[in-house]
């Protein structure tokens, strides 16, 4: 007789199969990521559709089959429907989804990272008109915090050459080396880039988990691009690696 499990997951991607199969990445909050077969999940009549859209969080039901799990019930909790009315929104949540895909491999309970994912979405739901600067921001803190989470935490408050004090006048980021250099370090390290006190003082916050404080900045389009540019490059890295 199968054993079946049950737990609430994200619904971050969907493939379809065959003529009506399709297979879905769910991050779940008892067994990390997983890959799910919905079988005759397109059809109109099944009972599984109404909890397996992209971006619902639902409480699955599966069982262990001989190639995939495969899903025997769903149920919607939260369609987070101010996410699907707002295209700035609906942008961010398709960033954030894209680059946990990127991250997340393999079957593994994390409930931080869960409860990172519950967070986000749940700040990106409320009803509230996006700023631009606050449409980067909302995304990096979620790519900032999940590379933490994953272990690539970037050393920002000592030099990763000299480990000593930092002059905010000329501070260096090192996307390989992993976080700030000082200036005299900085001819060591090739990979390094000149950055703002401001950005870095945006990632402190960030990685601080300090939302309140980071709503409330503006932050300029100089600035926003140092931004992009620094997580851009620390994530292409990880990635390489």
């Amino acid at each position: 007789m199968a054993v079946h499990y049950r737990t609430q997951g994200l619904i971050l991607e969907k493939n379809d199969l065959r003529e009506a199969d399709r297979l879905f990445a769910i991050y779940t909050e008892d067994f990390g990521k997983l890959k799910v077969l919905g079988k005759s999940v397109r059809k109109i009549k099944s009972k599984l559709r109404g909890g397996m859209e992209l971006f619902y969080l639902s409480e699955v039901e599966f069982i262990q089959g001989k190639t995939f799990k495969t899903l025997t019930d769903a149920i919607l909790i939260e369609n987070f429907k101010n996410i699907r009315g707002d295209l700035k929104k609906l942008k961010i949540a398709y960033q954030i989804i894209g680059v946990s895909n990127q991250l997340i491999k393999g079957e593994e309970r994390d409930l931080k990272i869960w409860e990172l994912f519950s967070d986000i979405f749940n700040k990106l739901n409320n009803n509230w008109s996006l700023r631009f600067d606050y449409q980067s921001l909302i995304y990096y803190y979620f790519l900032w915090n999940l590379l933490s989470l994953l272990g690539y935490r970037p050393q920002l408050y000592q030099c990763i050459i000299c480990q000593g004090k930092l002059n905010p006048a000329n501070l260096y980021f090192s996307s390989k080396g992993g976080g700030l250099v000082c200036k005299t370090c900085s001819g060591k390290e090739k990979y390094s880039q000149r950055t703002n006190p401001d950005v870095v003082k945006i990632l402190r916050i960030i990685l601080k988990e300090d939302f309140t404080t980071l709503s409330r900045l503006k932050i300029d389009r100089i600035h926003e691009k140092l931004l992009k540019d620094i997580s851009n490059d620390y994530l292409k890295q990880i990635l390489n690696k």
